[in-house]
């Protein structure tokens, strides 16, 4: 087979995946997906310690065995020769990091740290450093850090100077053990190439990482805590380099490893739902990808640079070089509506499911899909992990009002849907009153591949048409149209990440149209949805912080 290609490994919360691509035409040649074996680990270690609530954690060999078995599966059932392959592309969740010695081997394989919790990978939704973030939030508001409005005025608990802070509060030995801090994305590309290269993208949204200014000043750094005065020169050190650019090229170790020719261009990692905007062909102002998966992250490209509430990161170069990159976020969107499911669906939906010979989703959708806005009586709050944007606490769950004696699971399901998408409103709102104008909508990931009400609801509710992604791996083709840019025009690649979308990043021709009548009555109901919003989430009522409280209270006797 002739031509030239690149991988795409998209590293998601329960699986990886490479995805091998025509470098001229986009084609996607073969895909395979590697669960993780240890999953993720949220109740116990793999030597069965206890973890504590709001713990989430992975292990850091279940990502090299996706290389391992999925970069091999590729070639074969496509037949490209390795020598053809000319550029790797990385993608994964973040903040998803780990403590290494200065060796890059992570602190959980040593014998003395594998009781540690703290020894291992903290992935995106470990949300136990809240306190730590609590604290960063307090601090940086008291003595008007500059950084803070990048970020829409607050840090989150999923970012990695929280994160870094729980180790050394918690475990200050393990702390002290550790060489560096890294992102789990950095850490594979030093496995691929033997040095370590720090992700803008990475360090700029989730590592408060700015092009010009740098990291918070060490003063500030120290008022937190004496011993982070010097963090950043020292373990969280490295080259910060730009997504679309090379961070090298593949040892021969690692090609031996995974079936690879030495040489091969590895491109600087990138987020998962920021590689998702090249793999549409977005490379311009005013659109915004929505990447729906489990979560649902917002990126948004501008000319622009101004700050607001919500916004999750503002970052210079951050998605598309010579633009600035706006990332906002809803942290429980898929995982919402499998709660749903899996967990509070009667059996009697179940079993009529299953004497239809269809998924309880399907089911679902069938019969929600019958539904007026507004008929089902019930409106939700989308908070089931935590409210991201535009409130920023993770200590915020869901709720379901209107709920009575003749409220049907069919009724809930779609309370939940209309949920995701008042969600998602909010955040184009906050935007534009913001300064940024939101002018088309772009729309990615596994769930427009499988609910079709869900996103009929979202272009209603925003009133906007949304564009589908021609793909059904998108982040990994966009991690592809990075190993693209890495590899560069000479190679059979291209000079930018501009020129690789172009060629390599499409659209379906079908979109989703807002019904006008629908949106009429989605808007009575969003402004219910903003009140709710504001009440539960802006200090009205703390009752949801009061029952987490209890909650952890009752866990630990």
């Amino acid at each position: 087979m002739s031509g030239k290609y690149v991988l795409g490994v998209d590293y998601g919360t329960e699986s990886g995946r490479v995805l091998l691509v025509n470098t001229a035409t986009g084609e996607e040649l073969a895909t395979h997906v590697t669960a993780y074996p240890h999953g993720v680990m949220d109740r116990r270690l793999p030597g069965g310690q206890p973890l504590e609530p709001d713990w989430a954690l992975q292990h850091p060999d279940d990502y090299l065995e996706v290389l391992s078995l999925s970069i091999p599966e590729v070639l074969r059932a496509s037949g490209v020769d390795p020598q053809d392959v000319i550029g790797i592309g990385i993608d994964f969740t973040s903040c998803t990091m780990l403590p290494v010695d200065s060796c890059g081997i992570p602190l959980c394989r040593k014998e003395e740290y594998r009781s540690e919790p703290h020894s291992w990978v903290k992935l995106w939704k470990h949300h136990a450093a809240q306190p730590e973030a609590d604290r960063i939030n307090e601090l940086a508001k008291q003595t008007d850090q500059p950084f803070l409005a990048r970020y829409g005025g607050t840090i989150s608990s999923e970012w990695m100077l929280p994160k870094v802070m729980q180790i050394l509060n918690e475990a200050p030995e393990l702390y002290d053990a550790a060489d560096l801090f890294v992102e789990a994305a950095d850490w594979l590309v030093w496995q691929l190439t033997g040095k370590l290269t720090r992700s803008s993208c990475n360090a700029g949204y989730k590592g408060i990482w700015h092009k010009q200014d740098g990291y918070p000043a060490r003063e500030f750094l120290k008022a937190l805590d004496p011993r982070l005065e010097h963090l950043y020169e020292t373990k969280l050190r490295g080259e910060v380099k730009p997504i679309g650019s090379r961070a090298g090229i593949l040892s021969a170790e690692a090609a031996s490893r995974f079936g690879l020719s030495p040489g091969t261009a590895v491109a600087v990692a990138v987020i998962d739902a920021h590689a998702a905007v090249p793999s549409v062909g977005v490379v311009s102002g005013g659109s915004m990808v929505l990447a729906m998966g489990t979560s649902l992250c917002h990126m948004l490209l501008s000319e622009k640079e101004v700050y607001a509430e919500g916004i999750c990161g503002v970052v210079e170069d951050g998605i598309v070089p010579g633009l600035f990159g706006y990332e906002a976020g809803q942290p429980a969107v898929g995982d919402l509506f499998a709660w749903y499911v899996n967990q509070a669906v009667p059996a009697h939906v179940k079993l009529e499911a299953e004497a239809e010979g269809l998924h309880v989703y399907a089911l679902l959708e069938r019969k929600a899909s019958r539904l007026a806005p507004g008929e089902s009586g019930v409106l939700a709050l989308d908070w089931w992990n935590g409210s991201r944007s535009p409130i920023m606490n993770a200590d915020l769950s869901g709720c379901l009002i209107g709920c009575t004696l003749s409220t049907r699971p069919e009724d809930i399901y779609r309370a939940l849907l209309e949920a995701a998408a008042f969600g998602t409103r909010r955040i184009i709102d906050t935007f534009e009153e913001g300064g940024v104008e939101v002018r088309d909508l772009y729309a990615c990931g596994g769930l427009p591949e499988r609910n079709r009400l869900l996103m009929q609801i979202f272009a209603d509710v925003t009133g906007r048409t949304i564009k589908v992604a021609a793909s059904s791996q998108t982040t990994a083709l966009g991690a592809a149209i990075y190993g693209a840019a890495a590899a560069g025009a000479a190679a059979g690649g291209y000079d930018s990440v501009r020129e690789a979308a172009a060629a390599m990043g499409r659209v379906r021709e079908e979109a989703y149209e807002p019904n006008l009548e629908h949106t009429e009555t989605y808007e009575l109901l969003y402004r219910e949805y903003v009140r709710l919003q504001d009440y539960f989430g802006r200090g009205g009522n703390r009752v949801m912080k009061t029952l987490k409280t209890l909650k952890e209270a009752g866990r630990s006797r």
